[in-house]
């Protein structure tokens, strides 16, 4: 298994009159969402528990979460981590102008077990490069030698260096 990653280039600018300049953009690359049924079928499935004992469970869990979520709490997923309350707010410096105005975003806070993020960590990787036009140019993954392909050496020679990249897929 590996956590795919597309690449793709785009016109960045930082300004109205910046002419910008193009760099490649990674971001996961979005699975499908799974449907909840298909989630409680499979934990059903894995823990030999009816279907319907495990969809009790999962809704009773969920309620659960969300009050003491809400609450303040910081709530433990089994296997996954903590979630809890966070917020962004304006700060003032005189008491009588705080007021609840102040919150601009509301927002779920998580955080993962070291098992997750070390399993996260030691996941492969497979990135996708796609130039501007959206056509793929190269595929890079985790699991290569550590060669790094240079366009600008005479017969475009490969090094080791510090980067893991494969070979170009341009064709």
């Amino acid at each position: 298994m590996a956590l795919k990653v597309k690449a793709v280039e785009k016109l960045i600018k930082f300004s109205k009159d910046d002419p910008g300049k193009y760099r490649y953009v990674m971001s996961p690359e979005l699975y499908i969402a799974l449907s909840q049924d298909k989630v409680i079928r499979e934990a059903a499935l894995r823990s030999g528990v009816s279907k319907g004992v495990m969809q009790a469970c999962w809704d009773a869990a969920g309620e659960v979460i969300k009050a003491w979520a809400t609450e303040g709490h910081s709530v433990a997923l089994p296997g996954l981590g903590t979630m809890r309350f966070g917020l962004r707010a304006k700060a003032v410096e005189k008491l009588e102008d705080v007021k609840s105005s102040l919150i601009s975003t509301r927002r779920i806070v998580f955080t993962p077990t070291v098992d997750l993020k070390e399993e996260l960590k030691d996941t492969a990787i497979q990135i996708t490069c796609y130039d501007r036009t959206g056509k793929e140019v190269k595929r890079v993954t985790s699991t290569d030698d550590g060669s790094i392909e240079d366009p600008e050496a005479e017969g475009g020679n490969t090094h080791s260096g510090g980067n893991a990249s494969g070979p170009s897929a341009e064709g």
